[in-house]
């Protein structure tokens, strides 16, 4: 028989509160026509995307993060010495160790909460908000600051007709924290590894660093494949995660896909028979595709604004390099 003791963690959790941080320069699509051949129009039709935020050189992962996570917890009420455990994702923190995780923990003002990086592409959100989840159930943080940030700017090839227009810069953060109640619900997530080539940075750093290749690695993609795989697969995960969490079309609130392409979002819309009743995040119109930092910053916008309400129900799914994905229906801080 096992002496160790059970966990003694809150029955759920739930997110409650939300913060985003979106750099201050905004590039319209009129300076990514300087350098590929393309038009505005073109843009607009395959990508949705108007403009895109591009950080400075104060800009940086680590300070996007700390003003990002300063107002989620505001928003939840507490204070950062209450933080358990800080979980960033990103894959722009250009230093292979320490975690930049670490650092935003000092600098928030924890008590030397446990800190760590994940790389999860666009789904990293998912990924660390159900890392969040398991913690506070299992009884490890009452606190989970669960971030997802990017610098896409600096690992896209400007002269990509492709990707060129794709990519922007932020950060979100939200606070999970415990409940009486579920309103985090079951995770649907995965990884398809035969379809990695799909999306991936162009060459390894070792490369650069023997000058092997003179350009710096950006990230690239096969755009069509991307699209056929997102808009038929990712809905069956959407609605896979709609199933276990026991919530139809009907009852939701909100949807906040993967801010990726504004055609994918319709795609997705159309095939989970959404009902017109349900806001629709778009925020790829003026912030492009923010990897990791795309879910939290939609749903900061869509409170801020109004079109999503605190106690709506809303499905959320991520998607993107790996291939890898993550879906879940949350109750709205």
């Amino acid at each position: 028989m096992s002496k160790i003791k059970p966990a003694k963690g809150a029955p759920y959790a739930r997110i409650l509160g939300v913060g985003g941080y979106r750099p201050t320069r905004v590039v319209p699509n009129e300076v990514i026509l300087e350098t590929i051949d393309s038009s505005d129009e073109w843009i607009r039709s395959r990508s949705g995307i108007q403009t895109r935020h591009w950080a400075n050189d104060e800009e940086t992962v680590a300070a996007m993060s700390l003003e990002a996570s300063g107002k989620a917890i505001a928003d939840a009420g507490i204070t950062a010495e209450q933080i358990g455990a800080v979980i960033v994702s990103t894959v722009t923190h250009f230093k292979q160790t320490p975690a930049v995780a670490t650092e935003i923990a000092d600098k928030l003002g924890t008590n030397k909460a446990a800190a760590f990086d994940i790389s999860a592409g666009c789904a990293g959100f998912g990924y660390g908000l159900t890392l969040a989840k398991g913690m506070i159930v299992e009884g490890s943080a009452e606190y989970v600051l669960v971030i997802g940030v990017e610098r896409l700017s600096d690992l896209t090839d400007l002269e990509d007709r492709a990707t060129a227009f794709l990519f922007g810069d932020g950060a979100g953060a939200v606070v999970v924290g415990p409940s009486d109640e579920p309103a985090i619900g079951p995770t649907i997530w995965g990884s398809e590894g035969d379809k990695s080539e799909t999306i991936k940075q162009t060459v390894p750093w070792t490369d650069y660093r023997t000058g092997e290749v003179e350009r710096f690695p950006a990230i690239t993609q096969e755009g069509q494949a991307v699209f056929r795989w997102a808009v038929f697969e990712m809905a069956k995960v959407a609605q896979q995660a709609l199933d276990a969490a026991g919530v139809s079309a009907d009852d939701l609130d909100v949807f906040i896909p993967h801010q990726a392409n504004e055609r994918i979002i319709d795609s997705m819309v159309k095939t989970l028979k959404l009902p017109e009743s349900v806001t629709v995040a778009r925020d790829v119109r003026t912030t492009g595709n923010t990897s990791a930092a795309s879910i939290p910053l939609a749903m900061e916008r869509l409170l801020a604004t109004g079109e999503a309400k605190s106690g709506d129900t809303a499905l959320v799914i991520g998607f993107g390099a790996g291939l890898v994905y993550a879906a879940s229906v949350v109750t709205l801080p």
